[in-house]
Order: C-alpha cells, then structure tokens, then sequence
C-alpha cells in the first residue's frame, strides 16, 4: 500500500479514527491492543467522550496511525486544531491541589500569595505554575513508560497487571492544570518536585527536582 497522504482539512480526532476503522474493517478494541491501551479507553476516544490527547503524545498517536495507516501527522494535526477551540484559558486549579503546591515553595512566597485575590491574576498566575509543574512531572512519567521492563516490575510488585499500570500513567499524562487532583499530586508530582519560586514579574520559575 502506498504511503498515506496527510490531510486537507483538519477534523476532529474521534471522527477521523471512526472513519478509519470503517474503512479498514477493524474494531476499536483491536486499535486498543495495538496501541497497549484498555479497550474502555480507546472506546471512549473513538466516540468522542474523551479529549484528544496533546499532539506531542508519539505513544498513542506513532502506533495509532500506523494501525490506521495514516499520514504520521495526521492524528497530531487534528488533535492540536480540536485542543486550540479550548482558546488556552487558564483555569484555577483544584483548591487542595494549590495548598498541595504551595507547600512546596519558601514561606514568605506562600504569604505573597494568600494575598493575591482569588480570581483575575492570582487565579492565572496559580493555573501557570500548577501546569509548569504538571509538565514537569509527566516527563518524568513519560520516560516510565518508555521503560517497559522496569513498568512490568513494577507492575508485579503492586500487584496489578502490565496494562493496568500502563494506564495508571496514560490518565496522569491526559491530565491538564485544572483537572489535576489531589491523589494525582501526590502520586505524580510531589515526589518528583522537591521546591520552586516564581518571578512574578517575569513569570520565570526555578524548579528544583528531587534526587
């Protein structure tokens, strides 16, 4: 079969894999086990339930398209166009989260921000620095999952099966700034960060990593 052209016009991603796998006869629990994902998940992205994952997710989108034999931009495309109708708005993240988050930098910054009013520019300064330390910590999950060896041990240790601690760290990576929970912190974010500080004028953060 010829190489797959990329797409003239940008559509939604659940529309395009539906299309797809009508075309090529295949069913979404079998896109499922291609991509090493639970056949709810895969499902829920087909039908339009789930939001597509950002455009720089390779692990779903590099196996997704060649299962469905599309152009290798092609899912990215779709998915960064359908993610930027959102307009980028900074919403302010889950109370818990932030007091989860405070308590990781120094005390008289944490009193700078008890200050700040609860909505317009504490609100948004507060949604920047949970998101910067979100993307933070799913680079770390994403070289977990890269390490496939090391998530099956893990995986025996905890007591659950391969695919169920692939997905544990597939929902972390779907999660945005304001969808964030407390448990996620917790999990993900507070053993990997140990400080930071803004500049607040800047808005330029220093992030120090646990070792």
């Amino acid at each position: 079969m010829p190489a797959a052209l990329p797409l003239k016009q940008p559509v939604k991603v659940s529309q395009l894999v539906r299309r797809r796998l009508r075309e090529l006869k295949r069913t979404p629990r079998e896109l499922a086990e291609a991509v090493k994902v639970s056949e709810a998940y895969m499902s829920d992205l087909v039908a339009g339930r789930r939001p597509p994952p950002a455009p720089g997710r390779t692990d779903l989108y590099v196996p997704m398209a060649k299962f469905l034999r599309l152009h290798r931009n092609d899912l990215p495309t779709c998915a960064r166009v359908e993610r930027a109708q959102d307009g980028g708005v900074h919403r302010r993240p889950d109370p818990q989260v932030w007091k989860l988050v405070l308590g990781l930098c120094d005390p008289a910054r944490q009193r700078s921000f008890t200050r700040r009013p609860a909505k317009g520019d504490g609100a948004d300064l507060a949604a920047v620095i949970v998101g910067r330390l979100l993307e933070v910590a799913q680079g770390f999950v994403r070289r977990q999952l890269e390490d496939e060896v090391g998530l099956r041990v893990a995986a025996t240790r905890d007591g659950c099966t391969y695919l169920e601690a692939r997905m544990r760290l597939l929902e972390f990576l779907d999660v945005a700034g304001d969808s964030l929970t407390a448990n996620d912190c917790e999990e993900f974010v507070l053993p990997r960060i140990a400080a930071w500080d803004i500049e607040l004028e800047t808005r330029a953060m220093r992030i120090v990593l646990r070792s």
